[in-house]
This record gives structure tokens, sequence and C-alpha cells, in this order.
């Protein structure tokens, strides 16, 4: 295991639980569509990229609408119900030891940063990358290369970027960065679909691991 000159990482079901916001405001948008409501564990399956590119689908010519409705309630809870993942502050702290860090998210890029304040996280991170920061969002490479920009090195082999399914590591090799996986995956088909190139299955794991190699020198 090669020690990374940078970390990027996912932010919803990686770092944070900010799940019942985010069905809060799909469900008020899909009540004011008409639409069935999705209950948690579909909103944990089935939302992975970001609003400007899922919600045409979603609502057709009435998107945009639906985009305000789904803001607003989302911005009336989100802060409310976000809670770390289990381990996730411990693990931060550990990475800040060895590399520079960055976030990069499908999440508008100003709920991101106000969940990350909220936390008392924002010092960790070099760039905290969201939904709308780049011209096109995750998976296409462009806001990868700002999030790695802003920790001072190019993006590459170098890079390891840590999330939760298999668009986050898809996201890693259209960037030629590292795809690692952080967790079972459950809700994603697994590891296998994942394809990661790293896996560890829970935070302490990654924790300990890092740990480990910020005790090894750095060209080792």
């Amino acid at each position: 295991m090669q020690r990374p000159l940078a970390i990027v990482w996912d932010w919803d079901n990686t770092l944070v639980d900010g799940w019942p916001a985010i069905q809060s405001g799909l469900n008020a948008a899909f009540r004011d569509a008409g639409l069935p409501e999705w209950t948690l564990e579909e909103v944990r399956e089935r939302v992975r990229h970001s609003l400007r590119d899922s919600f045409p689908q979603l609502f057709g010519s009435r998107w945009e609408h639906a985009r305000d409705i789904f803001y607003a309630a989302v911005r009336a809870t989100h802060l409310a119900v976000l809670e770390p993942m289990p381990g996730a502050g411990p693990l931060i702290r550990q990475a800040a030891e060895l590399a520079p860090l960055a976030v990069l998210s499908n999440k508008a890029g100003s709920l991101l940063r106000a969940e990350a304040a909220h936390l008392g996280w924002v010092a960790h991170f070099r760039a905290l990358v969201g939904a709308g920061d780049c011209v096109a969002d995750k998976p296409d490479p462009r806001p990868m290369r700002l999030a790695c920009a802003a920790c001072g090195v190019p993006a590459g082999g170098a890079v390891w970027y840590v999330g939760d399914n298999s668009l986050d590591m898809d996201a890693a090799r259209r960037a030629g960065c590292v795809p690692v996986l952080l967790g079972d995956a459950a809700h994603d088909g697994g590891p296998d679909r994942a394809a990661a190139a790293l896996h560890f299955p829970t935070a302490g794991h990654m924790t300990a691991a890092l740990s480990a190699l910020a005790k090894r020198a750095p060209a080792e």
C-alpha cells in the first residue's frame, strides 16, 4: 500500500449520515409532482448523481421547480439531523496527519460547506467541492482535479478518492486516482460491484491502516 500524497473524500454515507434531510427534500418534491415517495432505504440505494444531473430525468421540464422545493425542505432540516458516520472524526484526524485532505461531493456546495462548518471539520480540508462548484459534477473528472489542485497535487495515482459506492470508484478512475471503498457498499451491490483498488470495511480499519502508513517514511 503506497502512502498517498492527498486524500479526497466523498461526503454522504462516507463521512456523514445526512440521508433523512435528503429524503425529506426528495419527498417534498415528489408530493408536489404527484409522484410516489421514496423510503429511506430507496433514497440510499438510488441517490448517486448531482441534482442537476438527476432531476431532469425525475421531473422532466419542471425539474427546476422541483429543485427549489427540494432545497427548501433540505435547508430546513439538514443540520438538525446530520450525524458523523461511525468513526469518521478519528479517521479524518488521522488522515490529516498523513496527507492534505479535500472533499468532493455531489451535494450542493453551499450545503456541503454548511455541514462541514456545523461539525467543526472545515479546518481539516483544503477544499470542500460540491455540486455546482465546477462546470460539471462527479463522476466527471473536472471537479476531482479542482479538489486535488487545492491539495497541491495533480489528480493521479498518488491521490486516493474515498467513497461508499461504485459511482465514487468510477469518479476516481476517470480522474486517474486510486478508488478506495469505505464500508460494505450493501446499498450499492457490495464491494465486488464497486471494484475498488483498496477496501476498508469500517472507519476503524482505515484509521489503523493510515496510522501504520504515517509511521513509515514517505519514500517507503
